[in-house]
C-alpha cells in the first residue's frame, strides 16, 4: 500500500503520520521526489482503514499495490535509485562499467588487468575468488587468497572491487569487497539473501538461469526486507532452447524492469553470449536499451585463462568496446 502526500505539507506532519503508521506494526518507506512524496507501507495492511487514511488532511490518495514485490516496486519509489559503490554511482543516469577476469589467478594477472581496464574507462574491478562450477573437477577459484589479491589490485588502482559470494558463512571475508555479487545459481538462495539484507554492503543480484523477472524482483525483495536497499540488478542471459550462444540475452528485460522497479539494471553480455566476438554488439544494444551499466569479462591471456576464456575480451578489445559504448550513450542521452 502507498500513501501519496499532498504538496506543501510540513516535515513534522509527515513524521507524525509515519509514527502513527509504525504504531500499527507497519514498516514505512519514505520516498521523496521533486514533486511527489510517497509513504510505502509494508506489513499486514489489511487492517489499515483506507478511508480514514485518505481523509487525513495531508494525504492526497491511498493505493494498494497488487504485485508481491513492494520495496522494489517503482510505485513505492517513483524516482530511480542510485547505488553508491565506494564513490562510484550507478543508476539515474550514472553509467558504470565493471570489468575484470572471471577468476583471479595471480597477483600479476589481476593487477595488470585492473590497470588496463581502468585506463579504458572501467569504474569497478571484478574478479572471481569463489567460483561455482558445473563440474567439481574444474577450477574453483583461489577463494580467500583471491580476495586478498583483489585488495592488492584495489590498492594499486583505487578501483572498488566486485566479487561473488557463495555462502553466508563467508561474509566476514567480504569486509573489504565493495560490491558483493550474488550469482545466477544463488539468486534463490533465500537464506543467503536474508543474511545480505542485514548488511549495508551494495549487492549485485544476477538473474537466475531460468527465472522470470517477477521471481528476480522477489529475490531483491528478500534483501530489501532485511533493511538493505543498495541493490543493483544484473541481466546475464537466460537458458532457452537455443544452442548457438551460451544463454539468450533478454534485452527486453532492461526497459521492462525500468517500468517495474526503481533499482538500477546492468547487463553482463559476456555470460549471456559465452562468445567474445558477440560481447561488443550486445554491450552496445544494452546501452541503447537503457541499461545503467555493463559487466564485462577481460583477461590478458584469454586462451590460457583458467575460467571462461572463450567469452573474455583482451584489454585492447575492451578498450574498443568501452569507447563504442560511450558513443552510444551520447546518442541516447
Amino acid at each position: 500500500m502507498i500513501a501519496i502526500i499532498k504538496q506543501g505539507v510540513k516535515e513534522n506532519q509527515i513524521e507524525n503520520l509515519i509514527s502513527w503508521l509504525e504504531s500499527q506494526n507497519l514498516t514505512v518507506h519514505l520516498s521523496k521526489g521533486e514533486y511527489t512524496t510517497i509513504l510505502g507501507l509494508v506489513g499486514d495492511t489489511s487492517k489499515v482503514d483506507i478511508e480514514l487514511l485518505e481523509n487525513l488532511e495531508i494525504v492526497e490518495k491511498v493505493k494498494r499495490i497488487s504485485e508481491p514485490f513492494k520495496s522494489a516496486n517503482r510505485k513505492f519509489h517513483p524516482n530511480d535509485s542510485v547505488v553508491d559503490v565506494s564513490g562510484v554511482k550507478i543508476g539515474d543516469g550514472n553509467f558504470a562499467i565493471i570489468a575484470g577476469p572471471c577468476s583471479v589467478e595471480s597477483e600479476a594477472q589481476i593487477v595488470e588487468i585492473a590497470k588496463r581496464v581502468k585506463e579504458s574507462g572501467a569504474s569497478l574491478l571484478r574478479g572471481g575468488a569463489f567460483k561455482p562450477r558445473t563440474s567439481p573437477y574444474d577450477f574453483q577459484g583461489l577463494q580467500a587468497d583471491g580476495l586478498e589479491l583483489l585488495k592488492i589490485a584495489k590498492k594499486e588502482t583505487g578501483m572498488p572491487i566486485v566479487s561473488e559470494i557463495m555462502n553466508a558463512n563467508h561474509l566476514s571475508l567480504f569486509e573489504n569487497v565493495d560490491l558483493i555479487q550474488v550469482g545466477a545459481r544463488n539468486m534463490q538462495n533465500f537464506e543467503l539473501l536474508k543474511e545480505l539484507g542485514k548488511t549495508k554492503k551494495p549487492i549485485l543480484l544476477k538473474r537466475g538461469l531460468a527465472n522470470t523477472m517477477k521471481e528476480w524482483l522477489m529475490s531483491a525483495e528478500y534483501i530489501m526486507a532485511g533493511g538493505n536497499e543498495n541493490i543493483i540488478l544484473c541481466e546475464r542471459g537466460i537458458r532457452t532452447f537455443e544452442t548457438y550462444t551460451r544463454n539468450t540475452l533478454d534485452i527486453a528485460a532492461v526497459p521492462m524492469l525500468d517500468e517495474l522497479t526503481h533499482l538500477p539494471i546492468i547487463v553482463d553480455p559476456s555470460h549471456a553470449c559465452g562468445i567474445s566476438r558477440l560481447v561488443k554488439p550486445m554491450a552496445l544494444a544494452s546501452a541503447a536499451a537503457g541499461a545503467d551499466g555493463l559487466m564485462i569479462e577481460v583477461h590478458n591471456d584469454p586462451q590460457n585463462a583458467l575460467c571462461d576464456g572463450a567469452q573474455s575480451l583482451t584489454p585492447d578489445e575492451f578498450d574498443d568496446v568501452s569507447k563504442s559504448v560511450a558513443k552510444i550513450l551520447e546518442v541516447v542521452k
